[in-house]
């Protein structure tokens, strides 16, 4: 670039995302002159999605502005709990984020899961189709025009990731109501209609099931209860569920 320059002072929260002499302070940037403020916050590393108020000068402006010769940008991280508005809170996942899928699922939040690469474009462009907010640790997946709203997951330990999205985006929580393994919802079961597909020790031990109504898997207090209870329990104390906590099955 060789044109105006302009100084640039990245909330704390995104120095990760900046090349490791621009993580302190300010920093001066020369830009073209014709590129926009949002082009020019991607170009230093920070995905729009993570960026949220732009000052120039102190006054809030688009990622449409043009910068001018001398100003002062400041880049805000987005303000937590996050509003996505225009469409029920859904998310999608990309392939490196199986666990958090899951455990989202678990918590009864509607999460789109790819178990196989599909590629960039066409996670995307499912994004858009479906309204869901991409989740994701690849910087430039998140970078896609196509999408229709993303965030990035900062942790790479699931334990932090379900924090981090609970916290963002405050989904209601609704635990034991969808399958884990495929994001469809489940209903109480009648052990007699399941118990063809039950080994014999399930059927002589456990007499409560629930059914998911997609892909048929049933499901019942098993031997990993305990473990998904933890998981449940923590999540429903920080952060809340709707109404009552749904009966497990």
């Amino acid at each position: 670039m060789n044109g105006p320059e302009i100084t640039l002072e990245v909330a704390p929260e995104l120095r990760l995302f900046v090349a490791h002499d621009r993580r302190h302070g300010r920093t001066v940037v020369t830009t073209d002159g014709s590129s926009t403020l949002g082009h020019v916050v991607e170009s230093l590393g920070v995905p729009l999605t993570e960026a949220g108020q732009l000052l120039v000068d102190g006054r809030p402006v688009p990622v449409s502005h043009i910068p001018g010769a001398g100003e002062l940008v400041e880049v805000r991280a987005v303000r937590r709990p996050q509003q996505v508005p225009g469409a029920p809170l859904r998310f999608l996942l990309d392939v490196h984020l199986g666990t958090l899928a899951r455990r989202l699922r678990l918590l009864g939040v509607d999460a789109a899961y790819e178990s196989e690469d599909i590629g960039d474009p066409a996670l995307a462009a499912l994004s858009a189709e479906q309204r869901r907010v991409l989740l994701s640790r690849d910087r430039g997946l998140l970078r896609r025009r196509e999408i229709w709203a993303g965030a990035y997951v900062y942790s790479d330990r699931p334990e932090e990731q379900l924090r981090d999205v609970l916290g963002r985006f405050t989904p209601v929580l609704a635990p034991w109501t969808r399958c884990t393994a495929c994001n469809g919802e489940l209903a109480a079961a009648d052990k007699d209609s399941v118990s063809a597909g039950l080994e014999q020790g399930t059927q002589a031990s456990y007499d409560v099931f629930a059914q998911c109504a997609d892909c048929g898997r049933v499901y019942w207090r098993g031997a990993h209860h305990a473990r998904l209870e933890a998981v449940v329990t923590d999540a429903v104390r920080e952060f809340g569920a709707a109404g009552d906590q749904a009966s497990t099955p």
